[in-house]
């Protein structure tokens, strides 16, 4: 998985007037847990940029100052009601031999036979819950759906894979497509109709199954 590089500073003081103080120049309070104790430490608001505003998943390097390093994962963020700016950030220290938890994204790829007679595709997600050592996340999971046709669904377990483990349940359906009113039937089931009702019939004569309308 990429990693993001946060440039920032320890803080000193962790009172109401210092975080507005900060804000007011244009810094985001954050804290980072999982460690032996909170770290609290600041970096500017457009450091987070390629970090917030992206459907990627990301780990994170949080480089101090004063020379330390930590490898860590967002785990909440705080918006102002109305501008939208960044408030505050919590960040998760990782540890390469500890696995922890992300939403990682789904990405879909292929075109659906089921698509391209007139169905509609349903994603009910657009990220999924994942387990695994932190060198092991992916940056995406990929969703073939070239074979769903009309009325199929694609379940999680579909997507299991070695290095990471889903934390939904095996009934999860990631992608369906549904029938819609101008969907029509799905070209590999009208080839096998079509073979199943072919007759012999004389030389000039026009097959039934030709004939009939669907």
């Amino acid at each position: 998985m990429k990693s993001i590089t946060i440039n920032g500073s320890q803080r000193e003081s962790v009172g109401k007037t210092s975080t507005k103080a900060l804000r007011n120049a244009g810094q985001v309070p954050c804290v980072l847990y999982g460690g032996d104790k909170p770290l609290h430490f600041s970096a500017p608001e457009l450091a987070f940029s390629k970090l917030v505003y992206t459907a990627n998943a990301h780990t994170v390097v949080i480089a101090l100052d004063n020379g330390e390093e930590y490898n860590a994962v967002m785990q909440d963020i705080q918006f102002h009601p109305v501008t939208d700016r960044i408030l505050h950030i919590d960040f998760y220290q990782i540890f390469e031999n500890k696995p922890i938890t992300m939403d990682i994204p789904v990405q879909v790829t292929g075109t659906s036979i089921g698509v391209r007679n007139g169905g509609n595709l349903r994603r009910p997600f657009r990220k999924l819950k994942v387990k695994a050592i932190p060198s092991k996340l992916p940056d995406f999971i990929e969703v073939d759906i070239t074979p769903l046709k009309i009325g199929t669904k694609l379940y999680i377990t579909e997507l299991e894979n070695e290095d990471y483990k889903f934390l939904h349940p095996d009934n999860t359906v990631v992608c369906q497509v549904r029938r819609s009113r101008l969907a029509i039937v799905d070209e590999e089931e009208e080839g096998d109709e079509e073979e199943g009702e072919e007759t012999t019939t004389e030389e000039g004569a026009t097959p039934a199954a030709e004939t009939a309308q669907e």
